[in-house]
């Protein structure tokens, strides 16, 4: 049995290496456990919205200080399978950077604030006390670890710990697919453009050294019969779309790059409390195609590690810590999520070949798509 430490966050992702940060900062022993080694390249749109620059510079990461510079995005493309298209400014600078950069800063300045990280870790099971404290059980190669701490933080993603079931009716039924490559030689401008194809869509996106990252969610019924690589996903699902399958033949798929993601259910109402809280995709799955998974990750995180604090610091106690996450995580991000499930649902109506005519018509709706699938500006300075 380890020295009882005050935090341990499992998952190193976005959400869990900026709430160990916090934690840390604010002088609580945190260690971060992951099951895979960093940086790594994930499954992921790497957009950053707007929202996220506000978030991340009140941690103190300034993405335009650092060695690797984004990229700059200021418009949304939509395209239709029957090359219809809208367009939409984005409200504020966004940036694209790549997850393997990204996480590798954001884990440069968690163990500059104290957070120990452990990756190759499988956590076996967890075990709440009677005092309220967590037994967590890991394995490490061949070494088997059981940690004692104060509290326990959920930001392992989708994946379910052993022993950690969510309730089926908080997910919906359709099963997807998330695949990403990097792809070289595909000339983009500072814009998001998103295809839709049968059976989802696919978004390309600039990141940092000219490089654009190219990602999709697919149903399985779509990817079934495609092949087995993630380029070869790609160019099925780009038959439906042939202004997709230009653009994926402008460039070449970066060895290495290729990542998939299965099986994947997107939610219905977010859970933010099992045993523990949960932050981020552990918390909330929502549409990629709103664009805003990021936002959410870093949102969640500081909600989280203001409430941990205060338990942590005798404030409140357990069922305080456990009842204000829950009520402001529901009130931050329920409304959200409907009206991004509400715009997903209208992403795959039979009638969508129509919206881009729908628009001309009545110029300001893309913009407010756009926002709608937004988080409202947070006032940082206070909280």
């Amino acid at each position: 049995m380890s020295k009882p430490i005050d935090v341990i966050v499992i998952g190193a992702g976005i959400a869990g290496s900026t709430c160990a940060l916090q934690l840390a900062k604010q002088g609580h022993r945190t260690l971060l456990l992951d099951r895979q080694e960093f940086p790594r390249h994930k499954t992921c749109g790497e957009f950053m919205s707007p929202e996220t620059k506000e978030m991340l510079e009140y941690l103190g990461i300034y993405l335009l200080d650092q060695e690797i510079m984004p990229s700059n995005i200021d418009l949304a493309k939509i395209i239709m399978p029957l090359g219809g298209e809208i367009k939409a400014p984005l409200p504020g600078s966004a940036y694209g950077i790549s997850r393997y950069e990204l996480d590798r800063i954001l884990h440069e300045e968690a163990v500059a604030s104290g957070v120990e990280i452990i990756t190759k870790a499988t956590i076996t099971g967890i075990q709440q006390l009677d005092d309220h404290s967590y037994e967590v059980a890991a394995k490490r190669g061949n070494d088997r670890i059981c940690y004692r701490a104060r509290t326990v933080i959920g930001a392992h993603g989708t994946k379910k710990l052993r022993g950690v079931n969510s309730k089926a009716e908080l997910y919906d039924k359709t099963v997807y697919v998330g695949i990403k490559s990097h792809y070289r030689g595909i000339a983009i401008p500072s814009q998001i453009e998103l295809y839709f194809c049968k059976g989802g869509y696919v978004g390309i996106s600039p990141i940092e050294g000219g490089i654009a990252n190219v990602a999709a969610l697919l149903t399985l019924d779509a990817v079934q019969g495609s092949g087995k690589s993630v380029p070869d996903i790609l160019q099925a699902a780009s038959i439906t779309n042939e202004r997709l399958a230009a653009r994926l033949a402008e460039g070449s798929s970066v060895q290495g790059t290729q990542v998939s993601v299965a099986p994947l259910h997107l939610s219905k109402v977010p859970e933010p409390w099992s045993q523990y809280p949960h932050i981020g995709d552990a918390m909330l799955m929502i549409p990629p195609l709103c664009g805003d998974g990021m936002s959410i990750a870093l949102r969640s995180s500081l909600l989280c590690a203001e409430w941990t604090d205060k338990y942590l610091r005798g404030s409140i106690s357990y069922t305080q810590w456990q009842s204000e996450y829950s009520k402001e995580a529901n009130q931050e991000f329920t409304q959200l999520l409907r009206r991004a499930r509400r715009i997903q649902k209208l992403a795959f109506a039979k009638t969508n070949k129509f919206y881009p005519g729908l628009v001309r018509v009545i110029p300001g709706l893309a913009t407010y798509l756009v926002k709608a699938t937004r988080l409202s500006e947070m006032n940082l300075v206070h909280r």
